[in-house]
């Protein structure tokens, strides 16, 4: 019945001795290795009982590159012919430049659409000593774009060590005193390509046209016209190291009151949770000690470049260093990128502090058994608190920082829950005709928020067993989910995504999603024209200045069991499921704001900034993507499920298990009732350009949605005295990217509305085999995942 993922963890207690354990794993590749080790120790005694553990496990990272469905940025374009094909492709922010000049200009290159995109001829890079000339220089094409890809990691690389302690002292027959400590501490990282760099990235940057290293002798700036894109590789790859320090200490009196001759127990607690995040960034260039370098700047009497015009403005090396833009590999351009690439850091931590009082117990008899009930109440207080390196402040203004990319901000807040809850179950009626038992749950939920407001949720779940091989379930409740500390509280943070459409092309007539656009007509977006990423900010609802509420909703469930008494060991279920959300929370993708705002709904109309004025007026400069309830989601489907437990053979004991869902309906609706609203039936679907799965997902934000119709599970499990094995299959259904149908709003070229590709099924297995040692106490297991080494399918960018 958890809309929010709740998993409840059952601790040992009164345990006695020891064990240890340890475990290896590594790729039939020679990498991603895996390794770990734990040990668990208890004592119990007539006074109480101890749990004490240590745990480490270490996991390496896998770049894409080491896989070859994975190492490039595969590219759909489309032929002359209109066919569609893929190539390896990649970012326009390329290693030798992507640079957009007049097209008169570069008529002399015989560029074949005239738009005077061009990029460094590799015999030029290669000859890093030379200044470049306009010979050096050819049309950009595919092949010119960065592979970004193969430095980007497959996995993640992960170090991490727990300990735990778990104490009871009995002070009373009574009345018992207990506490719990955990320790986490968990080192990762993620690498990325290197940092991209240029006038529509970086604000105010100008390319002087009298630049000594300049060839085109025109200015390159976001307003002249003139553009330039580079990949500062020099720096190094984007990366960070991470490290995250949780603590939880939960201790509290728990114990047994005898009430009216009825045994209930109570518990009053104190819960406290503290994490700890410190984020170290590598691999960006402080662009405030590299602009000044591309100003003016002329061969002086010793023949070194130096910033100025000539001698008599002349700017002293140790306050600029010129260095050559249009060529990344010259000895200039990597001195000045690799010393301006310093560290910068940022600090999170976030608490929360909860008081609870619970007590459990029997209420009176009826005919069918005793009505239970479980109550309670808690307060619980929460805290954020972002703290961010002065060099990757944003400003607002820009949507940029010093180091140009990762930029955040300094953001702290929290809020305090009140609640109280009842559940009780009622034995209504058993043992007579047509109802072996009939049991009804009800329950409750009373819930005020300091900055949400209060609200009030039920549940009614029945069971009906007419006959003792046969049971009937059913639950009704209604769905809250308050924000969680960090959607309201996130940081802003850079992001790059890729519009599928901007609804201000050619457009005449004036509308406030389009303020700086030219209404002649004329206009045509460049980010979408040429299928590139925008500037874009991702951020809690705070820092956007939007309001946000919880997620309303109703939750349905109705299933039977049949486990036939003449059938020993079978055991077969089916449950039918509906879920609807309302005022869903989530990140509202950059296309989202546009047609919002376009459409009208004039809340999302200040997070659109572009250019005013000059060659580029219109241009989007950034949009800032919040946090917010936008949208409702109905999700429907059936759930399978068969396991048997075969007759004792003389070759050992089997059992086969089936698990499977089936989903009907995976429903998302933008912005019901308002204009601009889009409806997608996601089941069966991947993530698609366009659509509201293209950049953030519901419940998972910042992931690709993935909906297939069909996923399953099945299992062989076989054992014979000290022997057992598993085989596991998961399987997969088939699933489409993009939509035909228009109404849907999903593309699975960029270039081509309403394309979509569909891939097969997979299935994939994994076996293990184990050995009891039962005169030492010890198991061994052996096993392989992805038996048959069965590749993803392949995605593209």
């Amino acid at each position: 019945d958890a809309i929010g993922g709740v998993i409840n963890i059952i601790l040992k207690s009164n345990y006695q001795g020891a064990q240890f354990s340890a475990n290896y794993g590594i790729s039939d590749r020679d990498d991603g290795e895996r390794k770990g080790a734990s040990f668990v120790f208890g004592q119990a005694s007539d006074k109480g009982s101890i749990l004490a553990g240590v745990s480490y496990n270490k996991f390496d990272g896998v770049l894409q590159s080491a896989r070859d469905y994975s190492k490039n940025a595969l590219s759909l374009t489309t032929t002359a012919n209109g066919g569609i094909t893929a190539s390896v492709g990649g970012s326009s922010f390329a290693a030798r430049d992507f640079i957009a000049v007049d097209p008169a200009l570069a008529a002399q290159f015989g560029c074949a659409d005239g738009n005077g995109l061009l990029s460094l001829n590799e015999s030029a890079w290669t000859n890093s000593d030379a200044k470049t000339t306009n010979a050096d220089y050819h049309c950009f094409g595919n092949s010119d774009k960065y592979n970004y890809a193969s430095v980007n990691l497959l996995m993640t690389p992960q170090e991490r060590t727990n300990g735990f302690f778990r104490g009871t002292y009995h002070l009373t027959d009574n009345i018992d005193f207990y506490g719990t400590v955990i320790h986490n501490k968990t080192s990762s990282g993620f690498q990325l390509a290197p940092a991209v760099f240029g006038t529509a990235t970086v604000a105010g940057l100008l390319i002087s046209k009298d630049s000594y290293y300049n060839p085109f002798g025109v200015d390159f700036s976001g307003t002249s016209g003139a553009l330039y894109r580079s990949r500062l590789y020099p720096s190094g790859n984007r990366a960070a190291k991470i490290g995250t320090t949780t603590d939880v200490v939960n201790f509290g009196f728990r114990g047994h009151v005898n009430v009216m001759d009825r045994d209930w127990t109570w518990d009053v607690g104190y819960n406290y949770v503290h994490l700890s995040q410190v984020n170290v960034l590598l691999g960006l260039p402080n662009q405030a000690a590299i602009v000044p370098g591309l100003g003016p700047s002329f061969l002086n009497a010793d023949g070194v470049v130096q910033c100025g015009h000539d001698a008599s403005d002349a700017i002293p090396l140790t306050d600029c260093t010129p260095w050559n833009a249009f060529n990344l590999n010259s000895p200039s351009a990597q001195q000045v990128l690799q010393s301006a690439a310093s560290p910068a850091l940022t600090n999170l931590y976030q608490t929360l502090r909860t008081e609870h009082a619970d007590i459990s117990g029997g209420l009176f008899d009826l005919p069918a058994g005793t009505v239970q009930l479980a109550a309670g109440v808690s307060y619980t207080k929460r805290y954020r608190n972002n703290t961010v390196d002065p060099v990757l402040i944003l400003n607002p203004d820009t949507g940029t920082c010093t180091l140009g990319s990762q930029c955040s901000a300094h953001l702290q807040g929290g809020y305090t829950t009140k609640e109280a809850y009842a559940e009780a179950f009622i034995p209504v009626l058993k043992d007579i005709p047509f109802i072996n038992a009939l049991n009804v749950t009800l329950g409750d939920r009373y819930s005020k928020y300091s900055t949400f407001g209060s609200t009030n949720n039920w549940k009614i779940g029945v069971e009906w067993r007419p006959i003792d091989d046969l049971l009937l379930r059913g639950t009704v409740s209604t769905v809250f989910r308050a924000p969680s500390i960090a959607e309201v509280f996130q940081a802003p943070v850079s992001s790059a995504p890729l519009l599928s459409s901007d609804p201000c092309d050619h457009i005449t007539t004036a509308n406030p999603a389009c303020v700086g656009v030219p209404l002649d007509g004329s206009f045509v977006d460049q980010f979408v024209a040429l299928h590139q990423q925008i500037s874009a900010l991702t951020s809690g609802s705070a820092y956007a200045g939007f309001p946000l509420g919880p997620e309303t909703g109703k939750s349905f469930d109705f299933g039977v069991v049949y486990s036939p008494h003449f059938v020993p060991g079978l055991s077969v279920s089916a449950d039918i499921w509906r879920i609807y959300l309302n005022d869903t929370i989530t990140g509202v993708g950059a296309q989202t704001v546009l047609n919002l705002c376009y459409a009208g709904v004039s809340a999302y109309c200040p997070l659109i900034d572009r250019i005013q004025g000059g060659p580029n007026a219109g241009q989007i400069n950034q949009i800032l993507q919040p946090t917010a309830n936008l949208g409702r989601i109905d999700v429907r489907g059936v759930d399978v499920s068969a396991q048997y437990r075969l007759p004792q053979f003389a070759f050992g004991q089997f059992t086969v298990g089936v698990n499977g869902t089936y989903m009907t309906e995976y429903k998302i609706q933008t912005a019901p009732g308002q204009a601009g609203n889009q409806v997608l039936n996601a089941a069966g679907m991947m993530g698609s350009t366009g659509s509201s799965l293209q950049s953030s997902c519901p419940f998972s934000a910042g992931a690709i949605c993935f909906f297939p119709r069909v996923r399953g599970q099945g299992t062989l499990n076989w054992q014979l005295g000290p022997w057992d094995a598993q085989w596991t299959m998961q399987y997969i259904g088939r699933y489409k990217v993009g939509s035909a149908d228009p109404s849907q709003g999903a593309t699975w070229v960029p270039a081509i509305p309403n394309t979509e590709h569909h891939y097969g099924a997979s299935v994939y297995n994994n076996v293990t085999v184990g050995y009891n040692i039962e005169p030492i106490n010890t198991r061994v297991d052996l096993g392989v995942d992805n038996v048959f080494d069965k590749q993803p399918q392949l995605l593209y960018a």
